[in-house]
């Protein structure tokens, strides 16, 4: 394993480092387990390494025993590899004016529809300060913001009209005895809120929601 201290300074040295998959692989495991690694499905510390396809098995009794690096994660879901989301990660981190996804494809050799996926989650993982997703039991819920209709002067009153036209729907996400996250959504629809519950839990984490039909098949 190489020394974190030995981390790249430059773009092209962020490619070499990350080049080496063993390097890549000991890198975010470094960083996600520094403690020893822990299934993300149980929470179990009684792992084994499975070289050849570079995933642990939990020897726990549960479903889906075997787990990668990237389980539970930002980079769960997707097909690059490591060192290009490292690099992709050190590209992002650096730009000091942001950086376009059409860049980010260039760079790493992949459409930008790919950047942009991979774009979009980096910046969550940095708003979020972790790469990890909420885990155990997580509870949904959304609520619309925005001023009493009574408060307002008489020509805005007129121009939002009542009820919840005008305001802003915010929804949140509680993982029971951890973190809170809160973000500002286009609207109520499941085509809306579904892929934001998939982002930000895990796989076989409990869901708790109300009544609202939209929340269906998350």
């Amino acid at each position: 394993m190489k020394n974190r201290n030995d981390a790249p300074l430059t773009l092209a040295g962020a490619v070499r480092y990350f080049s080496d998959p063993d390097v890549c692989l000991d890198f975010v495991v470094e960083l996600r387990w520094p403690d020893g690694v822990i299934c993300p499905r149980c929470g179990g510390k009684d792992v084994r390494f499975l070289e050849k396809r570079r995933v642990w098995e939990c020897k726990a009794k549960h479903r889906k025993k075997q787990f990668s690096v990237k389980v539970g994660t930002i980079f769960e879901g997707s097909a690059l590899g490591l060192d290009r989301w490292r690099v992709a990660i050190w590209m992002i981190a650096n730009a000091k004016n942001g950086i376009s996804s059409y860049a980010i494809a260039r760079a790493l050799g992949i459409t930008q529809k790919s950047a942009w996926f991979v774009l979009h989650r980096i910046r969550l993982a940095m708003q979020t300060k972790t790469f990890g997703k909420l885990g155990g039991e997580v509870e949904v819920d959304e609520t619309f913001i925005g001023g009493k209709a009574r408060n307002m002067h008489h020509g805005k009153r007129k121009a939002k009209g009542r009820g919840t036209a005008g305001k802003a729907v915010v929804m949140g996400l509680l993982e029971r005895h951890g973190e809170v996250r809160t973000q500002v959504v286009p609207g109520t629809k499941g085509r809306t809120l579904r892929p934001e519950v998939l982002k930000h839990v895990e796989p076989g984490a409990t869901v708790y929601t109300d009544g609202l039909a939209s929340y269906r098949g998350s």
